[in-house]
């Protein structure tokens, strides 16, 4: 097999989309007005929040009513019209679980924007700290994210990646190259980013049903902007560098042994389509990594033609995510809130972690323990909690665990209830237990290093 050779607008059709995509999604900038380093979709996600700032409520309130009544009327009516346009019938025909967390959400989102019924569900510590905060920053950044996902994934930068990083993938995390690019969006970026990535590329064929999951529930990382909230929650910004690396580390150990540990490692290493997309990661003879990892990449990118495509594609992705993901957020995440302020469901799951705590010799043991499945609820929460315990180290360690831990019902865990990756709500817990009991014990021996 000859080396194939490429026109100059070939090369150009995948170096062109692939350095803007890069720039946009992982290329570090410093942006003036949050005094802050970012990532540029992350600026234009920040500048769009700004100036509808007193719509996004609405705006969401709107969407997920919309997706709602959408979905009520295609299960109900069944029109005919729905046959012809397949996006839209996999987007409104979904299954009952979902026409019940649709509804459910459009109920909490009238109830929150308007401030009627119970203050357990409108008030800022639940409803509203989701229609009033998270969902404006998912509007803006599935807008962006989605528009522009396809300069990631349809012009040949996976399958570069695919090929040169799959001797590391592979043995580490048992998973294809191509993996790399999706946590490497979620860690410069956003973990939505990264578990939008991993949705689409399982169902395209691209990832088997263990690697979606894997994929999923251990690269969809937090990003470092959020980091950066999270510690300064906790008062403990000077010591952000230690802190990001403990995560890093702890993050690393996890996902070494996350993928061979049920319930990941028990999931059908089998394709969401009847025949896998063909993606070639073993070098020929005649090929180094990176002039086959080019080639390939040239390939694909030189099927791109339309600009009109591009853009149809992107407007998929948002409206997807959008209506979509809204609704089941704004549904499990109120719910999940409303258990976590409302009643002492989460110290009581707290009490087995208090031994394991005083084993470990972290101070304030019991009050920390309050702080280790709430997370399970929101990322935030246990910061929030956790800030009022005096011991530094105790704070070092809440705030370290709560990233680590990855998997919130409020945003990633609802986008992967929401998206096409094969899990359920039982196998999210349990992967957020298993990285919390693999976790504490690292960031624990940095704590007492540091402190």
């Amino acid at each position: 097999m000859k080396r194939e050779k490429f026109s100059i607008i070939s090369h150009l059709k995948f170096i062109l989309p692939s350095l803007l995509g890069i720039f946009l999604f992982m290329v570090p900038v410093y942006d003036s007005k949050e005094e802050a380093w970012t990532i540029p979709v992350a600026i234009m996600a920040n500048r769009l929040k700004d100036l509808l700032a007193d719509q996004l409520s609405f705006i969401m309130m709107l969407i997920i009513t919309i997706t709602a009544l959408a979905t009520l009327v295609a299960k109900v009516a069944k029109p005919a019209l729905l046959n012809r346009y397949p996006f839209f019938q996999s987007l409104f025909l979904v299954s009952p679980i979902w026409v019940v967390a649709r509804v459910l959400g459009m109920i909490f989102a009238i109830m929150t924007y308007y401030q009627i019924g119970p203050e357990a569900i409108t008030s800022d510590a639940t409803g509203n700290l989701l229609l009033g905060d998270l969902l404006h920053t998912l509007f803006a950044i599935f807008l962006f994210a989605g528009l522009f996902l396809p300069l990631l994934l349809n012009y040949g930068l996976l399958e570069l990646f695919g090929v040169l990083l799959t001797r590391i993938m592979r043995p580490l995390f048992t998973l294809p190259g191509r993996s790399s690019i999706d946590s490497l969006a979620s860690w410069l970026g956003d973990g939505t980013i990264g578990v939008l990535l991993t949705s689409k590329q399982y169902e395209e064929g691209y990832y088997t049903k263990r690697e979606a999951a894997v994929i999923g529930t251990t690269f969809s990382v937090v990003s470092i902007t959020f980091c950066l909230v999270v510690i300064d929650q906790v008062g403990l910004s000077r010591l952000f560098v230690p802190f990001y690396l403990t995560v890093a580390l702890a993050g690393f150990v996890a996902a070494l042994i996350m993928p061979r540990i049920p319930p990941l490692s028990r999931k059908k290493d089998t394709y969401v389509t009847e025949e896998p997309a063909k993606t070639d990661e073993e070098i020929p003879s005649h090929h180094n990594a990176f002039t086959f990892g080019y080639q390939q990449a040239v390939a694909r990118g030189s099927k791109e033609s339309s600009v009109s495509k591009f853009f149809k594609d992107g407007g998929k992705n948002i409206l997807d995510m959008w209506m979509g993901v809204a609704p089941i957020v704004m549904a499990l995440g109120t719910i999940a809130l409303v258990i976590a302020e409302s009643t002492p469901f989460f110290t009581w799951l707290g009490y087995p972690f208090i031994p394991l705590l005083e084993l470990m010799q972290i101070p304030y043991a019991a009050e920390a323990s309050e702080t280790i499945l709430v997370g399970f609820a929101d990322m935030f929460l246990p910061a929030i909690i956790g800030a009022s315990i005096e011991s530094e180290m105790t704070r070092f360690i809440i705030a370290s665990l709560s990233v680590t831990q990855l998997i919130y019902m409020s945003e990633v865990g609802g986008l992967l209830l929401a998206s096409k990756v094969p899990v359920s709500l039982k196998e999210l817990f349990i992967i957020f237990l298993e990285r919390t009991l693999i976790t504490l014990p690292v960031i624990t021996l940095v704590a007492h290093i540091i402190f």
